[in-house]
């Protein structure tokens, strides 16, 4: 997507003095790298004219997704029984679903497993946009603006940053 090149470049020069992007690549579950710089860890999510890039050095995950009616279900389909126990005390909104769909999808994006598994059986922590939390060892980020919510997942030493830009495509 156009100015998803210059973000991740943006991104590249401010935490590791890159003057210019290297050769990027996957890694078997499919994640983006540097394949000669495995220390520069990255992730890249788009959707609905949305992108969320995100960094560091050690792995991590991050999930960007425009709000929008889904089909009815699709909650039960998501979420565990305790997720959905909350996301109904928050109000049944798309907006809590979001949240906790971008949750376990940064979640997967960070260990590189991808979905391959029930997502209702992908544990995170409940967490409202603003809020950090950690769960089996891994550090969380909700996030969330009018339209859109977003997280963020890494492995420690990182902590996912408090906010985050959003490149409108």
């Amino acid at each position: 997507k156009p100015g998803v090149r210059e973000m991740l470049a943006r991104l590249a020069e401010r935490l590791w003095g890159m003057t210019e992007l290297p050769a990027m690549g996957c890694l078997p579950g499919g994640k983006p790298c540097f394949p000669d710089h495995p220390h520069c860890q990255f992730n890249l999510s788009h959707s609905g004219g949305l992108v969320l890039c995100g960094g560091g050095c050690a792995p991590l995950g991050v999930d960007l997704e425009a709000v929008r009616p889904r089909r009815a279900g699709l909650a039960r389909y998501i979420c565990s029984p305790e997720e959905y126990a909350w996301y109904e005390k928050l109000g049944g909104d798309w907006e809590s679903l979001y949240t906790i769909w971008t949750l376990k999808e940064a979640r997967v994006k960070c260990t590189g497993q991808g979905l391959r598994q029930l997502p209702k059986t992908i544990a995170v922590p409940l967490l409202a946009p603003g809020q950090a939390g950690e769960l089996d060892g891994l550090r969380f980020r909700a996030y969330g603006g009018p339209g859109w919510r977003g997280a963020a997942c890494c492995t420690p030493p990182e902590t996912p940053p408090e906010d985050v830009q959003i490149l409108r495509v």
